[in-house]
């Protein structure tokens, strides 16, 4: 129902996965949040963040990781050529956008370069973020979860659903975009049926503002609480330790 948080009644247990797989980086909680484009996650990443999650940004991860100078640019170069560079040397995404939404192919070969760099470093940053606190929750803001990390790499998974016609409808009136284009971006992605089966919560944010924000306040203590049970939990050899 609109601006109630679903807690996929039938599935999953709350905040647990089904299959039993933690996740991949040791000792630290992380949820794995994501939602298609014009869902809202952007919202919901800044309440959890207002509440006191360490929120772990893929997308300024993939930007990081094609910064002039980076291993990441040097093979995006090779591959693709010079052309997709500014004149200062940084990527021309317009550019290389053009190739890689034209020829999957040619997607998949930057996702080859680009995705295990973006892991390694948000691992990396995933275990800065709970330094000074075990028991903090980490929150990984993972537009396309579905389609390239998988669920399994987390402790719990938040989907942030609002329906593909929604979205569309915000991508016109509020971003500019045409109807066509929008409904382009919308169809690249997953569709609501791949993200939704992998959701431990649902926040609807097809309603009001507040509707969704109330429902990210009512999650909030459901992550402390599994997060602080990971780090009570005994460790074994496969969990990273803590130092």
């Amino acid at each position: 129902m609109p601006g109630r948080v679903d807690d996929r009644a039938g599935g999953p247990r709350r905040g647990v996965r089904a299959s039993g797989r933690a996740c991949s980086v040791g000792a630290v909680f992380v949820c794995g949040l994501t939602g298609g484009i014009a869902a809202g996650k952007s919202v919901v990443a800044r309440r959890l963040a207002e509440h006191g999650a360490a929120v772990v940004d893929a997308d300024v991860l993939a930007r990081e990781v094609v910064e002039p100078g980076t291993p990441g640019l040097a093979a995006i170069v090779e591959r693709f050529g010079r052309d997709v560079l500014l004149p200062d040397g940084r990527l021309d995404r317009a550019a290389l956008g053009a190739v890689v939404f034209a020829e999957p192919a040619a997607r998949r070969d930057l996702e080859a370069i680009t995705h295990p760099a973006v892991r390694a470093l948000s691992q990396a940053r995933m275990r800065e973020a709970v330094v000074d606190d075990p028991a903090r929750v980490v929150v990984y803001d993972v537009p396309l979860l579905v389609e390239s990390r998988g669920a399994g790499e987390f402790d719990t998974v938040v989907v942030v659903h609002a329906p593909a016609e929604a979205r569309v409808r915000r991508l016109v009136e509020l971003r500019g975009s045409t109807e066509e284009d929008a409904r382009r971006r919308v169809s690249s992605q997953a569709d609501d049926a791949a993200r939704l089966a992998v959701a431990d919560h649902v926040v609807d944010s097809s309603g009001e503002l507040g509707a969704t924000l109330r429902q990210v306040d009512e999650l909030w203590p459901v992550l402390r609480s599994l997060a602080a049970a990971k780090d009570s939990a005994p460790t074994g050899p496969g969990d990273g330790g803590r130092s």
